[in-house]
């Protein structure tokens, strides 16, 4: 049987031919991944090119901002609305416990009379006089018995229906909290991505960038007509940013920009702008002047931080004035005017999607608070977009 088996075929290579092969094809293969790697990898950007992105994440940021501090808005009307149904609830819930009773004490007092009917008992009275007056006593226990009936029957049905508004109110917050949550997880991505995006500069780079923000303020201002000192304090954008819930995270920035230009170089432009029209403008900047330098951190309120809606809106309430909280809201909140009749106090708001909001001082310079690592600080108008203005007061 051995004589008919096939030979076995030999390979026309060596073994040592065939490992030199096998070490040549795995090299030639590493060599195209890693050309092929590098063809595809992400150029190094420039300074230029990092600030523009960090520029528009900062306002896609603000967009999200906005969102957020409307989405709260309209679950903190949601949640009051819910705790004062509950509250209308357990109210109406004790009244009727307490009619509850009232049924109860009426039943056994019933009981122990031996559950006779009040007719027969006033029947079987012998003194008529005693009997007349039984009966006007019984006569208005049945109206005090029938009406609490009534009433148990009256708040039984106020309680579902509570329960059905509550219920619908429960949905509308949960919704509200989900979106809530959605606008910050965008908000907290744009300054995350903005923070990597500086954290890989060289520190050449980063004063390169620094420089460049600077430089883009300054002219910027001397183009508005203002000196140009105010912009540059504050400009450069440290990329660090807060959560809501830590008001006073970015003061570290605040002061360290404004150890940089000098605290009076914040307030060096208010020389030159016009008087405020009314007490309440003036009331309205005051307030606002007085928050200078103050960190900016996305959906704050005050009194320690603020973002560019927060801002406003504390400095009109100051005034005695109540604007609705995005920016968004406060652009419909008054008369709107055009740029060449500004006045001091009016909301002049930017960009084409109404994301910033800033408080008109005059001479082309408002009060804003920026974004994350710049405080609030006086800029001029022209910094950005410029996409209208409303008057209020």
């Amino acid at each position: 049987m051995a004589a008919h088996r096939k030979p076995r075929q030999q390979s026309p290579l060596g073994g040592q031919a065939v490992r030199a092969a096998a070490t040549l094809a795995l090299a030639s293969a590493a060599t195209a991944t890693l050309f092929e790697g590098t063809g595809h990898a992400d150029p190094r950007l420039t300074t230029a090119q990092v600030k523009a992105k960090v520029d528009r994440l900062y306002e896609e940021a603000e967009v999200a901002t906005e969102k957020y501090n409307g989405a709260k808005e309209k679950a903190d009307e949601a949640r009051a609305a819910f705790d004062r149904l509950r509250d209308e609830a357990a109210r109406r819930t004790e009244r009727l416990n307490t009619a509850r009773a009232g049924l109860g004490a009426a039943a056994a007092a019933q009981y122990r009379s031996g559950g006779l009917d009040p007719a027969v008992q006033l029947a079987l009275t012998s003194d008529p006089d005693e009997y007349l007056e039984r009966a006007a006593l019984a006569e208005k226990a049945g109206d005090r018995q029938a009406a609490a009936v009534v009433a148990v029957r009256r708040e039984l049905g106020a309680i579902r229906r509570l329960r059905g508004e509550s219920e619908g109110r429960m949905t509308t917050l949960r919704e509200h909290e989900a979106e809530l949550r959605r606008q910050k997880a965008a908000v907290l991505g744009k300054l995350e991505a903005a923070r990597t995006l500086l954290a890989r500069l060289t520190a050449e780079e980063r004063a390169r960038y620094e420089a460049a923000v600077a430089a883009q303020s300054a002219g910027r201002a001397t183009g508005a007509g203002g000196t140009g000192s105010a912009t540059a304090a504050g400009s450069t954008a440290s990329g660090s940013y807060a959560a809501p819930t830590g008001q006073t995270a970015g003061a570290p920035a605040a002061r360290a920009d404004r150890s940089a230009s000098g605290s009076s170089g914040d307030r060096a432009p208010l020389a030159t702008v016009s008087p405020a029209p009314d007490s309440r403008a003036a009331a309205a900047i005051s307030f606002a002047r007085a928050q200078l330098g103050k960190p900016y951190v996305w959906g704050a309120t005050g009194p320690s931080a603020y973002d560019c809606s927060g801002l406003t809106q504390a400095s009109w309430r100051a005034a005695g004035v109540s604007l609705p909280r995005t920016t968004y809201t406060q652009i419909n909140a008054g008369r709107r005017v055009s740029r060449s009749e500004l006045a001091p106090g009016d909301l002049v708001f930017f960009y084409s999607g109404i994301s910033h909001v800033g408080l008109y001082i005059g001479g082309g310079q408002m009060i804003h608070a920026p974004r994350p690592g710049s405080p609030i600080r006086i800029a001029p108008i022209d910094e950005m977009p410029f996409a209208g203005a409303t008057r209020v007061g």
